[in-house]
């Protein structure tokens, strides 16, 4: 299959690296000295599960997507308009767009440019980084996606997919309510994202402090809320299973904090911004995200 991916860095380079791998014909989207390199060195993967090294059709043009079956839209939410409507004039219409981005509310600008009937969506799992020498690393548990599609029509196409990945050694599964299972992962970004960008520490420090946790527990209780009143789907005590998933990612430096780090804008409105506007929607307090989101936004600004 022909396969493109937007956006090459930790997410977009994990799975398009395993995809490249296992036979399908990938052209990655870069910019910069991670182009250069990769154009000279390949796209190197270091995982558990081993190393390899895949070459591929490396390039900074959108014209290169033309003839491509899939887009594997894997940029920072605040790029979402932008390379989406770079892209829209050279995709084929039978191409498909699946969003491996964070936050719930890329599947609706993707719609609008492409065409909802055109869209996929994919929850993310997964622990990346990528080096300084533009080595992909990936740590802890294997990553897994699950996959779902805007329109019903597509549904064969979602199972499809998902053998397409799986014989890729990528775990996924299809889901017939993928914005649920995209909402539910939301909560776990909203719930430790922010507050590790914040404080400058992986995951782990949110437990090892009584604090901190407690203002972790209220984020994710606000953000639960703001899912109920919106009409997902979601347990009343779904946080004791994102504070059991967190608890296995202990060594995980989320995105955001992996942005603050390297001097990147973070993705404070899809991640905090979306929880906090909706709230006011559906008049759902959310004091201690709004609290950290105020924070974060001003930090930036300053920086």
């Amino acid at each position: 299959m022909k396969i493109g991916v937007a956006g090459t860095g930790a997410v977009g380079g994990y799975f398009g690296a395993l995809l490249k791998k296992a036979g399908n014909e990938v052209t990655f989207l870069a910019r910069g000295k991670r182009l250069e390199r990769m154009r000279a060195e390949g796209l190197t993967v270091e995982s558990e599960a081993g190393n390899f090294t895949v070459s591929g059709t490396f390039t900074e043009y959108y014209g290169s997507f033309q003839d491509i079956d899939l887009l594997l839209f894997c940029v920072k939410s605040i790029d979402t308009t932008e390379v989406a409507e770079r892209f829209a004039p050279f995709l084929k219409e039978s191409c498909l767009v699946m969003t491996l981005q964070n936050g719930v509310d890329n599947e609706e600008v993707l719609s609008k440019i492409f065409g909802r009937e055109r869209i996929l969506s994919a929850a993310t799992y997964i622990q990346a980084i990528l080096t300084e020498t533009g080595v992909v690393r990936q740590i802890g548990v294997p990553p897994r996606l699950v996959i779902g599609a805007l329109d019903t029509r597509l549904s064969e196409k979602v199972i499809k997919l998902s053998t397409l990945f799986n014989t890729a050694s990528i775990l996924t599964n299809p889901s017939s309510n993928i914005l649920m299972v995209k909402w539910k992962k939301l909560l776990w970004n909203v719930t430790f994202n922010p507050l590790t960008a914040l404080i400058e520490a992986k995951v782990g420090a949110i437990f090892e402090d009584k604090g901190l946790h407690e203002t972790a527990l209220n984020i994710c209780n606000e953000a639960i809320a703001v899912g109920r009143a919106a009409g997902i789907e979601i347990e009343e005590n779904f946080h004791e299973t994102i504070f059991a998933q967190g608890s296995l990612a202990k060594e995980h430096h989320p995105s955001m904090l992996q942005d603050k780090l390297n001097g990147k804008t973070l993705e404070l409105e899809s991640i905090c911004g979306y929880i906090v506007n909706k709230g006011k929607v559906y008049k759902i307090a959310t004091p201690v995200l709004e609290t950290i989101y105020h924070l974060l936004s001003y930090q930036t600004r300053k920086e």
